[in-house]
């Protein structure tokens, strides 16, 4: 019996399934359940809430998740040979896991959850698809999105690109959007030795909070505006953004941010005022050219 319910140990529950964690899926298995336990604490009250999770494996996180409380969790697992084991614990929990076997990357997530219900994201990531699914789930559309909020594993160096703030290192284009679209914290972090087999790196888990209201802003361009100033972060912004196709000192000066600035230096509203003025740069441009031709 485990510390947090009457199912087998993780350990045994592996043992007897032959769930060695396989590379090439980026599996980590976490195997203690007081850890799991403050993983799906860090998410906040989960009473009548519906929670997506992503690589559950065994199922250490899952029985963390029902055991505190969640009305409904829906697991996307991979790993065919996961679903014995998961349902398992569906077995204990009745009417409280489902266990969707597929791509976490090629499934629509808002199909998992029923219109109008409370739903977050709590997950052990599996490493190798942990920032696209973030990206893609910062991305949603519309927006306040679906979710309350995301509770999830990542490599510490993922983890700090996601909260860095300006002028250090780690701040990029993830960052940006991280702090554009919501509040972003590393709760903790977990050893390696708490995986098994147990990675080269530390790992931290961070909680996100979507913000209500962005400042208003086109996300595709914003995402364009990023991508040019931190595809050459070690340029000066009047060079690094002239792939942007607008006069790149009228830009800069329009938006209020010196052309002598790095991308590293400017704020979340200084990308959304170039963004912004980008936006509109263009539009002057096409009405340009459509007076010219008419």
């Amino acid at each position: 019996m485990s510390a947090i319910d009457d199912l087998p140990p993780l350990r045994e529950v592996i043992r007897d399934h032959g769930l060695s964690a396989l590379k090439s899926l980026g599996q980590n298995f976490l195997l203690d359940l007081n850890l799991t336990s403050r993983i799906a604490r860090t998410a906040g009250r989960l009473e009548e809430m519906t929670v997506i999770e992503v690589g559950p494996g065994p199922g250490g996180l899952t029985r963390a998740i029902l055991a505190l409380g969640a009305r409904k969790v829906v697991a996307v697992e991979r790993d065919a040979r996961c679903i014995a084991a998961l349902g398992e614990v569906a077995a204990r929990y009745p009417g409280r896991l489902e266990v969707v076997e597929g791509d976490a990357l090629a499934i629509d997530h808002t199909s998992l959850v029923v219109p109008g219900e409370r739903a977050c994201i709590i997950a052990n990531l599996p490493y190798n698809i942990a920032t696209p699914l973030l990206v893609g789930w910062l991305s949603a559309e519309p927006w306040p999105p679906w979710y309350e909020s995301l509770t999830l594993m990542f490599q510490r160096e993922v983890a700090e690109r996601i909260v860095a703030a300006p002028g250090t290192a780690h701040y990029g284009r993830l960052a940006v959007l991280a702090g554009w679209r919501g509040e972003a914290r590393i709760a903790f972090d977990v050893p390696a030795s708490a995986f098994v087999p147990p990675p080269k790196v530390t790992s931290s888990v961070v909680h996100l909070v979507p913000r209500p209201s962005p400042l208003p802003c086109p996300r595709p361009a914003l995402e364009r505006v990023t991508e040019a100033a931190f595809g050459q972060r070690r340029k000066m912004l009047r060079q690094s953004l002239k792939s942007l196709g607008v006069d790149t000192a009228g830009l800069l000066e329009r938006a209020g941010i010196a052309p002598t600035e790095r991308a590293e230096q400017v704020p979340v509203e200084g990308f959304v005022a170039l963004a912004n003025m980008w936006v509109a740069m263009r539009a002057e441009a096409a009405q340009a050219v459509s007076a010219t031709n008419s």
